[in-house]
């Protein structure tokens, strides 16, 4: 039973007489718990629904509309019920090597497979029940879950939750049915790499074609690890060899099933001094989001984009800006700024490698730096018409830094105009050359 907050005007479901305060209790017979009940009985053309007043009356609406068009009930919020919060306690959490005194919002873990579908969020399955992997299957909903092992006590181990390796088996359900999966691995060195990887490799291989993808991504380690699982990070030598291993799976897969399917990502060619694939490599970028292609795809765009720039649109006068980034991008970045150099001689881009002093110099990716060590670093610095950052430094949907500084608090400190910058070469281009 769901209260309804809203009744969008001019709905199937205002013109039924629905009201804002009425609960919803099922559809099509179906009990409704969440938004994924919810939205799938609402994408049929006829529906009933059972809706209860504040006096506990019931009553039968019958409903007819053109397939998933919005039935137009709102609720208090966008799950329709609370977030699954994790229960496990990963030796490699990145959420636990955060220090005190942060907003609480960074300090939450989701494991919510709800979110998994809607969001592309990654779950453990370690919250989920039977009924829930039912339900998956059901409603052929597409899963985002992390693997890390296929061993189930080395699982058991990383996660130190004893649940964990049990839980794998729901993972063999959901690629029996059908249900398409992208993992992930978070990829400790002593602990999962090495056989242990081979393992795991050879295990979801056999998922193959329903295993959609695999990213395998490097622990980050920051400085704030006081009293937790002893982890190392990983080196040249150490990262190279996982790329090696990584690239003898795809080598087979691709011949067996026309797909690579495992992807390291780029931060693993940039911690052993390799070059980014070429965007063949990637195949469809299917684990974009965790950082597997991003380098190949905007370097690919702003060739694109120097191709198509007017280069007469470019102004004579001379141009200084900078561009602020993280240790393991740098030189990356570097060489792409000197190509767009070259092109315009009026134009002078300066690149800072920003060290990350809040969480440790161990922690590299341009994602996790923080407003304080941009100032710190960049204090008395000329940085010319403005500076650029990347969007991966600020909250989705607010100016904020994860510090909590703000955009213009940043403006302020540096006396300079702030331009946050898409992972898009286009975009890149553009915010260069206004």
């Amino acid at each position: 039973m769901t209260e309804i907050t809203g009744v969008i005007r001019n709905s199937p479901a205002e013109k039924a007489g629905i009201r804002i305060g009425e609960f919803l209790i099922s559809m099509n017979q179906h009990p409704i718990r969440d938004v994924l009940d919810y939205m799938f009985y609402a994408s049929e053309t006829e529906i009933s629904l059972v809706i209860q007043d504040q006096e506990q009356n019931q009553r039968e609406i019958k409903i007819q509309k053109d397939e998933y068009d919005d039935l137009g009930l709102e609720f208090a919020s966008f799950l329709m019920d609370q977030k699954q919060s994790c229960r496990n306690k990963c030796v490699f959490c990145f959420i636990d090597q955060m220090p005190p005194g942060m907003r609480e919002t960074l300090y939450f873990k989701d494991d919510d497979a709800r979110l998994s579908f809607l969001q592309g969020n990654y779950v453990t399955l370690t919250n989920m029940t039977q009924e829930d992997i039912d339900r998956i299957i059901q409603m052929k909903l597409n899963m985002n879950v992390s693997v890390h092992t296929t061993n189930p006590d080395l699982r058991c181990q990383m996660m130190q939750n004893r649940f964990a390796g049990q839980k794998l088996e729901y993972l063999w359900q959901m690629a029996n049915a059908g249900i398409q999966l992208n993992c992930q691995i978070v990829l400790c060195p002593g602990l999962n790499d090495g056989a242990e990887l081979e393992r795991t490799l050879r295990d979801l291989g056999k998922m193959l074609p329903h295993l959609t993808s695999v990213a395998v991504v490097p622990v980050g380690l920051s400085k704030f690890r006081e009293n937790l699982y002893p982890l190392k990070i990983f080196d040249k030598k150490t990262a190279g060899a996982t790329i090696d291993l990584i690239q003898r799976y795809q080598t087979e897969f691709l011949e067996k099933f026309g797909t690579r399917a495992v992807f390291p990502s780029d931060e693993f060619f940039l911690l052993a001094e390799r070059e980014i694939p070429d965007a063949d490599y990637y195949e469809d970028y299917p684990q974009y989001e965790n950082g597997v292609g991003m380098l190949r795809s905007l370097a690919d765009e702003l060739e694109n984009a120097l191709e198509d720039f007017a280069y007469s649109e470019f102004p004579e006068q001379a141009i200084k800006i900078s561009i602020a980034t993280g240790v393991s991008v740098y030189p990356f970045l570097k060489k792409l700024v000197h190509k767009i150099e070259q092109k315009f001689p009026g134009l002078t881009c300066q690149v800072f490698c920003i060290k990350n002093y809040f969480f440790g110099e161990s922690i590299t990716v341009t994602g996790l730096l923080t407003a304080q060590d941009i100032i710190t670093q960049l204090k008395n610095q000329d940085l010319g018409e403005k500076l650029l950052l990347s969007s991966s430094m600020i909250r989705k949907g607010d100016p904020v830094f994860l510090d909590d500084y703000t955009i213009q608090d940043v403006e302020k400190a540096l006396d300079t105009r702030i331009q946050i910058v898409n992972n898009d070469g286009y975009d890149l281009l553009d915010a260069i050359l206004n």
